[in-house]
């Protein structure tokens, strides 16, 4: 999937673009609005704290760093006193795995407190009274929903720039 991102200037475009949108069977669980805080959405599909922040890439970052930390831990571990090799292989999957959980709970913790770095750079439109529409689509559908969004308003910039969504949010 990708993640496209395209300003509107108001909420009855917004409206038209999420129901063509709906229309060309792009499911409303993978279409977020954004808007300035306080402003009603009506029934548009919200943005939810996870698209709103960055806390699947510092998850994904937690994992790396704490599992590379914890695999560390262990060699030295291991390397200190005499131990067996069926004792040290034990340490090092326990220190990886626990680097990597522990890696995965900071990084997820981070993430929550700091906004999407994606969406930094349209908050000044959003604060303007824009709405920020973003559409997770299938590679070989891009083109097809950037035209679409296009019809609507001609000189919309559309941005894809995530090569990959993750599958669940």
């Amino acid at each position: 999937m990708r993640r496209i991102y395209f300003l509107v200037p108001d909420i009855n475009v917004t409206k038209k673009i999420v129901d063509e949108l709906l229309l060309t069977r792009v499911e409303e669980k993978h279409i977020h609005v954004i808007a300035k805080r306080g402003t009603p959405l009506e029934n548009l599909p919200e943005a939810n704290l996870l698209q709103k922040s960055d806390f699947i890439p510092a998850v994904e970052q937690g994992i790396a760093l704490g599992g590379a930390t914890g695999l560390l831990a262990g060699l030295v571990a291991i390397a200190l006193p005499p131990a067996s090799t069926v004792i040290a292989g034990g340490v090092l999957l326990a220190t990886g795995l626990s680097g990597a959980g522990l890696g995965a709970w900071l990084g997820g913790m981070v993430g929550m407190s700091i906004g999407n770095r994606r969406i930094k750079e349209f908050e000044n439109a959003i604060e303007a009274g824009e709405f920020l529409v973003l559409a997770d689509v299938s590679p070989e559908r891009v083109n097809e929903i950037e035209t679409l969004i296009k019809q609507h308003i001609p000189q919309v910039e559309v941005e894809q720039t995530e090569p990959r969504v993750p599958a669940f949010p």
